[in-house]
């Protein structure tokens, strides 16, 4: 053989040998290192509550998925396509807490090449709604799996269990001094009995000693903003809205349960998410007397400042300002994750009621009495009660305000905003305002009709 055939020869094993590689580097198994920088499920979040217990499983790219429903025990199947196991998939067992009211186990498989099975273990028997959302926020594709308990629970029925007024805190009570005689009965006492007191006698003595006028039991329904998947306005220090406002709305449901004659309930009660119709209905159902709405603001300048009180408009907002506010909040709905395929007739009675006008009137009154406590502890971002088309405030038949708390986007109001105390002074702010609107406002009789269509 020749040098150059020689030569030919060697360059053409070399050759192969190299494309042998290139073919085995080709067709061999990713490493787990590898399979976990390939684009999949980017993250699994639950959000359990006793309303609905949410699972939103995060994409790259739109899922393809198929589900269905087992029975003995309740089970949720859900088969998704086109992706293969990962880290983020096997480790949904350890996300399901041992007190979700609503899932048992939650575990994922390989079912058969580029399909995962998951299989959600039930409490009970459930109303699961499946249903896909785009890219928003924050957020990639999201495929959302809720649900819902067979028989929900009822606030309505919770609130009948607990409807006869309270008596008087301790402290209001005459308190009487150690003795060591022992106690006569009334009739044996020497002093004489005294008179039960005018009624117009005892509102005045109420006036005067700065409690709210309440001839019946109020109902006064808080809404802490966002919650679940979405959390609202992010401070430059990390704070979520959403968490502030539960606080806040916390601190301020215990003011009002200490009151005589007056009761609270929160639309949320822990960190899920609440569409804003739902909050609306939720109000109307246990017949409230307000609505109380809670935030905390947010502005592209971290130097806006101040705490503002809105309520509903239905002729236009009364600033450039409230309008950004309102189209803000109003997209929470979006961020949150609501199924737009179910239709709500109730929901579309209500947002089409027009008749409004004294509703609002009274919102203004509330808002209004609110904001002037909120004066003295912190500066308002505007002197006056503004106005926009909240949807979360669209309750025809109960005064509805939107509180925004201070701006978590301002640093300083940021650290005050997650301070105990400040929070404390703030729900004792709301509630000075409402128990003053109420004192000159006193509730009407309770229509025989309840609020339930």
């Amino acid at each position: 053989m020749s040098e150059s055939a020689a030569e030919r020869l060697a360059g053409r094993r070399k050759l192969i040998k190299f494309t042998g590689a290139s073919l085995l580097l080709t067709v061999s198994p990713l490493s787990p290192a590898a399979a976990n920088r390939n684009p999949g499920v980017l993250a699994v979040r639950i959000w359990p509550a006793a309303d609905y217990t949410r699972v939103a499983i995060e994409h790259a790219a739109p899922l393809k998925y198929t589900h269905f429903m087992v029975k003995d025990p309740e089970r949720l199947v859900v088969d998704l396509e086109g992706i293969e196991l990962n880290n983020v998939l096997e480790g949904l067992g350890n996300k399901v807490a041992a007190n979700d009211p609503n899932i048992k186990l939650l575990r994922a498989g390989r079912y058969k090449p580029g399909v995962v099975r998951l299989v959600m273990e039930l409490k009970g028997e459930v109303n699961p709604q499946v249903f896909v959302l785009p890219p928003v926020g924050g957020y990639g594709h999201r495929l959302v799996l809720d649900v819902y308990p067979l028989n929900p629970p009822d606030p309505l029925l919770s609130l009948l269990d607990n409807k006869e007024p309270r008596p008087a805190p301790l402290e209001s009570r005459p308190i009487s001094k150690p003795d060591s005689r022992p106690e006569l009965p009334t009739e044996a006492r020497p002093e004489a009995k005294s008179e039960p007191q005018p009624v117009a006698e005892q509102k005045a003595a109420s006036k005067r000693q700065g409690r709210p006028v309440v001839d019946r039991l109020v109902t006064i329904t808080l809404d802490p903003g966002h919650g679940g998947e979405d959390p609202g306005a992010v401070g430059s220090g990390g704070s979520l809205e959403k968490n502030v406002t539960l606080a806040v709305a916390k601190r301020l449901r215990a003011k009002i349960e200490s009151e005589p004659n007056m009761r609270a309930v929160l639309t949320r009660d822990s960190d899920f998410f609440v569409p804003l119709h739902v909050r609306v209905q939720k109000a109307r159902r246990i017949q409230s007397d307000l609505f109380v709405s809670i935030h905390a603001d947010a502005f592209v300048r971290p130097d806006a400042n101040g705490s503002s009180v809105f309520v509903l408009s239905e002729s236009g907002a009364s600033s450039s300002a409230a309008r950004y506010l309102a189209q803000k909040e109003n997209a929470a709905d979006l961020i949150g994750g609501v199924n737009i395929d179910v239709k709500d007739p109730v929901l579309a009675r209500t947002l089409l009621d027009l008749s409004q006008t004294a509703t609002i009137n009274d919102s203004l009154k509330l808002g209004k009495a609110v904001l002037g406590e909120l004066g003295g502890i912190n500066r308002l971002h505007k002197a006056r009660v503004e106005q926009a088309g909240f949807a979360v405030l669209k309750a025809p038949d109960i005064p509805s305000i939107l509180v925004e708390t201070a701006f978590i986007s301002n640093p300083e109001e940021e650290k005050r905003l997650n301070d105990d105390a400040y929070q404390d002074k703030m729900a004792e702010a709301i509630f000075s305002g409402i128990k003053k609107y109420f004192a000159k406002n006193p509730p009407l009789a309770k229509s025989t009709l309840a609020r339930l269509d």
